[in-house]
């Protein structure tokens, strides 16, 4: 029986979940399977992985051959490195001491640059929201500015209103005082 190491779909229409399974390569995609040994979800950024490594690595050490995207998923956790290394350890390449400490240090350069990733992505975040912070605060000051110009015109407006009708008003006033005392 020919097993593979592949994905079988999970998740909502535009939001796929995979789980990362062993089946019998004539297994329809999301049939029937021999193992669940972890699952990948590409929604997140980066993406999530939570694999099962021994059981990985038992498989592809007996044959299991995995779809290209499972690969690309078992390649990044290490699996195939182990596997290599493993192979070193079979032929008297180097003592098995060594090959740990080889796919430790990998492991340790891989979550650094892991990690680097991710402050970049958190300060470019930070350093986004803080642009759009500043253009909305110079958006806010130009409509405040418009807004202070168009009340300071209508307060004008009104001040000049009022001061051609109290002259006029004084007039009319005395007007209308003499006019009752001449009729007398």
């Amino acid at each position: 029986m020919a097993t593979k190491l592949r994905l079988q779909r999970h998740g909502r229409k535009g939001y796929a979940f995979y789980h990362i399974v062993v089946a019998d390569s004539r297994a329809p995609r999301d049939g029937r399977f021999i193992e669940l040994i972890g699952t990948y979800n590409p929604n997140t950024n980066p993406a999530t992985v939570d694999i099962n490594f021994e059981r990985a690595l038992y498989w592809v050490c007996n044959g299991a051959q995995a779809t290209d995207t499972t690969r690309n998923v078992l390649s990044d956790k290490g699996v195939y490195l182990k596997k290599h290394l493993l192979g070193g350890v079979k032929k008297g390449a180097f003592s098995e001491a060594v090959a740990e400490e080889k796919f430790e240090a990998w492991k340790k350069d891989k979550e650094s640059k892991l990690d680097e990733a991710n402050n970049k992505l958190k300060s470019d975040k930070q350093a986004k929201v803080k642009s759009l912070l500043e253009a909305e605060k110079a958006v806010n000051k130009a409509k405040a500015e418009i807004v202070a110009k168009k009340k300071a015109e209508e307060a004008a407006a009104k001040a000049a209103a009022q001061a051609e009708a109290a002259p006029a008003a004084e007039e009319a006033a005395p007007a209308a005082e003499a006019a009752p005392a001449s009729a007398e």
